[in-house]
């Protein structure tokens, strides 16, 4: 992503907007245009609210369009949906609301997706059972050795909330793809849908005899 300050007009103004906007909000509602390619822009705006840890809900707009018989409309479902299996595969945990706001078509869908995804914002899992997830994971899937050695997660808590935050204490640094298995199947397992989850480490050093 282009760093803010070398963003040019609207874009530079519409970042600082959003990113003032996301201070007093507690979930986003990113709207996607349905009818055109999803943007440089649109990723910028999702990117901006991962970064600012709030809940997420999408709305894809002008969703009628897409069931008119007109063949340029059935292709551009066809591309709509690789787009989001390509753009977006990062966010598949947040909550898709497909509508159309002139003809008010499932506008009604909103607002529950949106009380999911702060529920799930505020979602707590009690140590003990977050301790009884991370042993029964990492039994079946261990952390592959790195340099001869396995780091081991010695025991984890979840810290905080808005957005669910866990610090995982550990014998040594987890890479980054075992840490993202560690969200999926929190979310299998607990939900989560509508909001990022953050995982931290805490290595343990190896006391000097």
């Amino acid at each position: 992503r282009r760093r803010v300050h070398l963003q040019q007009g609207a874009d530079f103004y519409a970042s600082l907007r959003t990113s003032a906007a996301l201070e007093k909000a507690e979930v986003a509602v990113v709207v996607l245009d349905v009818t055109e390619s999803i943007s440089v822009q649109d990723l910028n705006i999702i990117d901006l609210v991962l970064e600012s840890g709030r809940a997420l809900v999408l709305a894809f707009n002008k969703w009628d369009r897409l069931n008119d018989t007109d063949m340029d409309n059935a292709d551009r479902r066809r591309y709509l949906e690789r787009e989001i299996e390509q753009d977006l595969a990062h966010v598949t945990w947040a909550p898709r609301v497909n509508l159309s706001a002139r003809t008010g078509r499932h506008l009604d869908k909103l607002v529950p997706a949106l009380e999911t995804a702060l529920k799930s914002w505020d979602q707590r899992i009690p140590t003990g059972k977050f301790n009884a997830f991370l042993a029964e994971l990492v039994a079946e899937h261990p952390h592959p050795l790195r340099g001869g050695k396995q780091p081991r997660i010695l025991f984890g808590t979840q810290a905080s909330t808005r957005p669910p935050t866990f610090v995982l204490f550990t014998t040594g640094f987890l890479d980054p793809g075992y840490r993202r298995f560690i969200q999926r199947r929190l979310r299998e397992l607990f939900g989560f849908e509508g909001t990022p989850i953050v995982t931290n480490m805490r290595v343990r050093e190896k006391r000097q005899r």
